[in-house]
């Protein structure tokens, strides 16, 4: 399970045109995703709606990152089970949502919902 939480400050930090010093290794890959769909996220108006979708997106592509590890790979060649799921917990009221993305064999990719 990959699981990424609503109003995510990494997420939130990635999105901002500055420095944020140590931490911008780990924020680029965040902001990859949103270069990817900025498209899509910039075209929401309200703040929390767009930093929500962008930590939605960014769950979306980590799934898919997973699923291209050599171990998640090779179980999959060796013919076993293996599903990972997208999912996304809010802090607000406390519930864990499911994206709807589960990939279980090595030529499925986790697609973008909504």
């Amino acid at each position: 399970i990959v699981c990424g939480h609503y109003g995510c400050g990494g997420v939130r930090a990635a999105m901002e045109d500055r420095d944020h010093g140590l931490i911008d290794n780990w924020l680029c890959h965040i902001r990859d995703v949103y270069r990817i769909y900025s498209a899509e996220v910039d075209a929401i108006a309200d703040e929390e709606t767009k930093l929500n979708r962008l930590c939605e997106l960014n769950v979306i592509e980590q799934v898919n990152n997973v699923c291209a590890t050599t171990i998640v790979r090779n179980v999959w060649n060796a013919g076993k089970s293996l599903s990972v799921h997208g999912w996304i917990y809010s802090i607000k009221d406390g519930i864990l949502h499911d994206l709807g993305i589960c990939v279980t064999e090595e030529d499925q990719h986790a697609l973008p919902i909504g």
